[in-house]
């Protein structure tokens, strides 16, 4: 057997594919999860290969009894919806922040080798330039960005303190299967296959976004399994896709013909056409990140084609009609 790996937030989207690959490449896989968000069904093809344990990242003397005997951490739990962020900023922070900063301590407390941190693009805030590399000003728009910018920092300084690489790992938009419902593909897929109307789009739909599917994100995160040392990584294609664009794909996945509605809607304020959808705050224009770092120092790059793998999450979607129940579901 090969060594075993605590990995919270486990039976979230990103987290679930990433415990199908490890069982699948042989590791011992601990799941912690405090399933607010993750869901047992996430963890269908593992759940008997798998050590799972129900508990939240805040409880710090059970996480670190949790994680004793590991030798690899990958922490992927996190609250990660821009809107729960901006309504309650306090919550970010000790999820995001509090939470991995415990996750740190109790890797330093059982002597693991090496941890694998969640972050995400958020801390780069509007772009500069594109694509934006790992160097790009790190200057986030949103109380997200900020918990998950500091969580790095507190990532450095357990690597500084106890000699623990840790490996940061800035995910771009991550999509694909048993994605959770809230960001613009979920938004289009639900409008169009299973509502069955055209998909509405914010503006010009000239935003532009770097999707990167699940299975290239993992990739990169197993290759991070065997580092010697930490880092921050982007996770991305360095390919900007317009919102208008994707929703082109999203139609032409489902075999649909209907044209899209664009909407002008004031950010911070609730489309007529979905009420129960708002338009971001502070608004991304673009998000292009640039995926030579990694690359050069594991030898990856992303290989889904959008076109591909938005096909592929729209069967899943299809043959999952009840996965999307409410907005804002986050499956971490």
């Amino acid at each position: 057997m090969k060594e075993k790996i605590f990995l919270t937030g486990g039976a979230g989207f990103i987290g679930s594919h990433i415990a199908e690959s490890l069982v699948k490449a042989g590791y011992q896989v601990t799941v912690y999860d405090n399933f607010s968000s993750g869901r047992m069904e996430n963890l269908a093809a593992v759940k008997k290969d798998i050590r799972l344990v129900k508990g939240d990242i805040l409880d710090y003397a059970k996480l670190r009894k949790a994680m004793a005997g590991c030798a690899i951490v990958s922490h992927q739990a996190a609250q990660l919806e821009i809107f729960r962020c901006l309504d309650n900023p306090q919550l970010d922070l000790r999820t995001n922040t509090s939470g991995s900063l415990n996750v740190f301590r109790a890797a330093a407390e059982n002597r693991v080798k090496r941890v694998i941190n969640a972050s995400s693009a958020c801390v780069y805030g509007q772009a500069e330039y594109t694509p934006q590399d790992e160097g790009h000003p790190l200057n986030p728009n949103w109380p997200y960005g900020v918990s998950k910018l500091a969580a790095e920092k507190y990532g450095r300084i357990l690597e500084q303190d106890y000699a623990i690489p840790v490996i940061s790992l800035r995910y771009g938009i991550v999509y694909g299967e048993r994605e959770w419902l809230g960001r613009v593909l979920t938004m289009f897929l639900r409008r169009v296959v299973l509502q069955g109307k055209p998909p509405v789009i914010f503006g010009s739909g000239g935003q532009l976004r770097d999707f990167i599917y699940v299975g290239d994100a993992v990739k990169l995160h197993n290759l991070c399994l065997a580092a010697k040392k930490g880092g921050v990584y982007n996770v991305s294609t360095a390919r900007g896709t317009s919102v208008r664009e994707l929703a082109v794909l999203v139609l032409k996945a489902a075999g649909k013909k209907y044209a899209p509605i664009f909407e002008q809607v004031k950010e911070g304020r609730a489309s007529k056409f979905m009420p129960e959808r708002k338009r971001i705050p502070q608004e991304l224009k673009r998000m292009v990140l640039s995926f030579g770092k990694a690359q050069e120092a594991f030898g990856w790059h992303p290989e889904m084609d959008l076109q591909e793998g938005v096909r592929r999450e729209t069967e899943w979607i299809s043959r999952h009609r009840h996965y999307w129940r409410h907005l804002g579901e986050v499956a971490v």
